[in-house]
């Protein structure tokens, strides 16, 4: 049996967690402890409840702290819980091409074993969407959170991307997906040697 939890709480809990206070989303644990007491886990679970009708959820990923490694923590972020439709996703203020593009760079840094050279991704990205997009479009997707670069130059999965992306459904997408050129579109394949 789940604990009693005040409305009031789950209330201020879906205000911390809903509404952007600062550069991210959400709200750390410290924060949720301090705003709504140690059972803090149970009023995300009951939260998790009301959201369930509007096809959201409250997830935590790791955080690292903003003092150093040794204060990290968990940070708890309200993202979709299904899909987005094609006509939903041009909502969401990026352009069509830029999300394609979030896709291939998580996708490179995935089949890379989780890191990867910045000049590989813009490289990869320059054959698709154009060599003078590309720089503006990685540091965009590191601003957000979704890529996170180290000081040799590596790029490597940032804190939204564990948040919002379903790694196994845009695998299995990507796998699913016609290359250019595949039989029955009427253009040659390139046979590459061995």
């Amino acid at each position: 049996m789940t604990e009693a939890v005040p409305p009031e709480k789950i209330k201020r809990a879906a205000h911390l967690l809903l509404f952007r206070r600062g550069r991210r989303p959400g709200a750390r644990d410290y924060e949720l402890r301090n705003r709504l007491g140690p059972n803090y886990p149970a009023v995300i679970e009951r939260l998790n409840e009301v959201l369930k009708d509007l096809d959201l959820e409250v997830r935590g990923i790791s955080d690292p702290g903003v003092f150093g490694e040794e204060e990290s923590g968990k940070r708890y972020v309200a993202v979709l819980k299904g899909t987005m439709t094609p006509a939903d996703a041009r909502l969401s203020g990026w352009k069509i091409d830029t999300l394609a593009g979030l896709s291939a760079a998580i996708a490179l840094v995935l089949a890379k074993q989780g890191k990867v050279p910045r000049e590989d991704v813009e490289d990869l990205l320059a054959d698709k969407l154009g060599r003078w997009r590309t720089e503006a479009l990685v540091d965009t997707f590191e601003r957000s959170g979704y890529l996170q670069e180290d000081v040799d130059g590596f790029l490597a999965l940032g804190w939204r991307a564990y948040a919002e992306v379903d790694f196994k459904e845009l695998v299995t997408r990507l796998l699913a997906a016609k290359p250019v050129g595949a039989a029955g579109s009427g253009e040659p394949t390139e046979e590459r040697p061995e």
